[in-house]
């Protein structure tokens, strides 16, 4: 007797034009495919209703999402053997149609398009990249919930790729942080007195470090509201208030200059393509001569998409990734004159594997906290970021640059052998 997993295998194949690269599990718990591959749940005809609606990775997506599909066992080697063949991205024949309507009537998948997952998804209006859009996009991520947040991520609210500079097991996320923050603040040169700008300054995790830890007059700029809210309830509870500036405006809106030093970590793939180049004029224009800025922002591979339908939708819409090269010269463009590139790809692994742990040792507060399809959006979103990471699909980079005086001096150290010394 033929199972509908048979039926749906078979059909999988046809349109693929080779095997299976799961097994799958059908809703009459009948199972078909390699014996040795990943095993994919289908949950209800409804999960292949919406791959029918919206065929590719969103389709995928949101059967997910929706708990109409599930992966057994671990998740990273579900969406390895999805990632490694077409199911993602599926080019059907014009002839193969026909028989895979009839094979869908069969196994009673067609009808009506299906509701939306729970999970919120982007819905943006306006000119792309507009102050307006852009802060609805940070707003879309960004003010989920502070709780949810402070329940993912070290105590220091971090939320960018950490420094890993030990493998002992008692070396913890937070540390890494931490030395990530001492890092950046070592390029930067800070020291008492000095001014720095810190533009995307999130919840405020380099902006606090750098006053409590280096004495340094911070002025810090988020979009998001609840963001700066945070911020400022920690520096009043840390009393820096005559070190620390928080306003919420967006990067165009920046006002001042003369800054020691100015950062914006992974805040650079928010602002989009063709407005990269005025934001590095921004950045460049912000700083005295001799200033230093460190920009720490993803990037994707030469010939890798960056972002996705699903991180679009779902995460963070209207990203921009490029390779890192382009940004460089960018910068450069800009009149800076890059100084250092470290590639932090590796350390992003551990980073986003921290966040996944906590996210499954805590899941039924999350799922308290955000309801069952936001937490599985966050699932699927770390697995597949950290994955993408893995691969060099995607990647991270610290980069120094410096304003030169008129006469090209750059006021660097010989070496750069100080930024790395061990903390005392």
């Amino acid at each position: 007797m033929t199972t509908a997993a048979d039926r749906i295998t078979v059909l999988l194949e046809n349109v693929l034009g080779g095997p299976s690269p799961v097994r799958l599990r059908a809703w009459d718990g009948s199972l078909s495919g390699p014996g040795d591959a990943p095993v994919v749940t289908l949950r209800s005809r409804r999960a292949l209703r919406r791959l029918l609606w919206q065929p590719g990775e969103l389709g995928l997506a949101e059967a997910y999402i929706s708990g109409d599909l599930d992966i057994e066992g671990d998740l990273a080697d579900g969406l390895r053997a999805l990632w490694g063949s077409p199911v993602a991205a599926p080019r059907p024949r014009l002839r193969q149609v026909p028989g895979a309507a009839l094979a869908l009537a069969r196994l009673g998948a067609l009808g009506p398009r299906p509701p939306a997952p729970g999970a919120s998804r982007a819905r943006l209006r306006g000119d792309r990249h507009s102050t307006a859009r852009d802060k609805a996009a940070i707003s879309h991520h960004y003010d989920l919930s502070n709780d949810f947040y402070a329940l993912l991520l070290d105590a220091s609210m971090a939320y960018s790729c950490a420094y890993w500079t030990s493998a002992d097991p008692s070396y913890s996320l937070a540390d890494a942080q931490r030395d990530k923050l001492e890092l950046i603040c070592r390029k930067l040169a800070l020291r008492p007195g000095a001014r720095l700008l810190d533009v995307g300054c999130g919840w405020g995790a380099l902006t606090l470090y750098a006053a409590e830890q280096h004495q340094v007059q911070v002025t810090a700029v988020t979009l998001s509201a609840r963001q700066r809210d945070h911020v400022r309830d920690q520096v009043r509870a840390r009393g820096l208030e005559a070190l620390v500036q928080v306003e919420l405006r967006h990067w165009r809106e920046v006002e001042g200059g003369h800054y020691d030093a100015v950062s914006t970590i992974e805040m650079g793939e928010h602002v989009g393509d063709e407005e990269y180049h005025d934001f590095a004029r921004l950045l460049r224009r912000m700083l005295r001569p001799r200033g230093r800025l460190l920009v720490q922002q993803m990037s994707r591979g030469a010939k890798a998409p960056g972002g996705g339908a699903f991180i679009e939708s779902y995460i963070a819409p209207d990203m921009h990734m490029r390779p890192v090269g382009e940004t460089l010269g960018l910068l450069e463009g800009a009149g800076l004159e890059v100084r250092s590139v470290e590639s932090l790809r590796e350390h992003y692994v551990r980073t986003v594997a921290a966040w996944h742990r906590t996210l499954e040792e805590r899941w039924a507060e999350f799922v308290a906290l955000a309801g069952e399809p936001t937490a599985r959006v966050w699932r699927l979103y770390l697995v597949g970021g950290a994955l993408a990471f893995e691969a060099r699909r995607m990647g991270v980079d610290q980069i120094l640059a410096v304003r030169p005086d008129v006469r090209g001096g750059s006021g660097m150290p010989a070496t750069p052998a100080s930024w790395y010394r061990s903390r005392a």
